[in-house]
């Protein structure tokens, strides 16, 4: 078994780190590049930066915070947002991101995925999924969750690894903010049908919600992203490492 990652996610609007419930009712929940810096001393994997208000806005995310923040930590840094070209990737990348994650202009545009792996490689891109579950089918929605897409989640995952996505962040939109866990049946089947990792994100209240959906026997997730839990102090990175070690699951002391 691979070594299982832990990974904050700020969501920025304004410029502000920003969370809210079903990606609505958002409040203010500090400075991006305070928080950034934290986690990385705290010993996280990774970070996700997604500028949620981008696409509603028609505007791209701002390199300038991308590179502020990038100065700060020395883990891996995923920068989604507005991305809507190559050369878009290209500006992030530039500033110090280490991957970009593409979502709402996949959706219109699947070739994105392709010209932005060709150019950079698999290993820089994350395909975004955020999904609703609708009379027992998982919809694709896109612009932070607002509008609903003709696509499904499971074949839409699958086409974006056959583009050349490296990684799938999915988010139930259900389960955001709820802290009542994570959609583990979803991640599950995820990880049986696709040969790239599988980002969980949506529902992290307690460390059992995130030790379940890591473990084999529960969302078989590659990796675990949350927000609130970590911007509100109600987990701690290094006491929920060792409790994932604690239950036999690899991941980086």
């Amino acid at each position: 078994m691979l070594t299982k990652r832990i990974i904050p996610c700020l969501d920025i609007k304004d410029g502000q780190t920003v969370k809210g419930v079903n990606f609505v009712s958002l409040k203010s929940v500090g400075d991006p590049v305070e928080l950034a810096g934290a986690y990385s001393a705290q010993g996280a994997d990774e970070l996700v930066f997604l500028d949620i208000s981008a696409t509603l806005e028609g505007r791209k995310a701002f390199p300038e915070l991308v590179a502020r923040i990038a100065r700060h930590i020395n883990i891996p840094f995923t920068v989604g947002g507005g991305i809507s070209t190559a050369e878009d990737a290209s500006v992030l990348l530039r500033a110090g991101a280490d991957k970009v994650s593409v979502n709402s202009a996949a959706v219109r545009n699947p070739d994105l995925i392709r010209e932005i792996a060709s150019r950079f490689g698999s290993q820089c891109v994350v395909l975004a999924i955020d999904a609703r579950n609708v009379d027992g089918t998982w919809r694709v929605t896109t612009h932070g969750g607002s509008r609903f897409s003709d696509r499904e989640l499971f074949s839409w995952a699958r086409e974006a690894e056959g583009l050349g996505a490296g990684e799938i962040l999915f988010t139930s939109m259900d389960h955001d903010g709820t802290c009542q866990g994570y959609a583990c049946d979803v991640y599950r089947e995820l990880s049986r049908i696709l040969d790239i990792p599988v980002i969980a994100s949506g529902g992290a209240g307690t460390a059992g919600h995130i030790i379940e959906v890591l473990s084999p026997e529960g969302g078989c997730a590659d990796a675990a992203l949350a927000a609130s839990v970590f911007h509100y102090g109600r987990i701690l990175i290094p006491d929920l490492k060792r409790q994932i070690a604690g239950h036999g699951i690899p991941v980086r002391l």
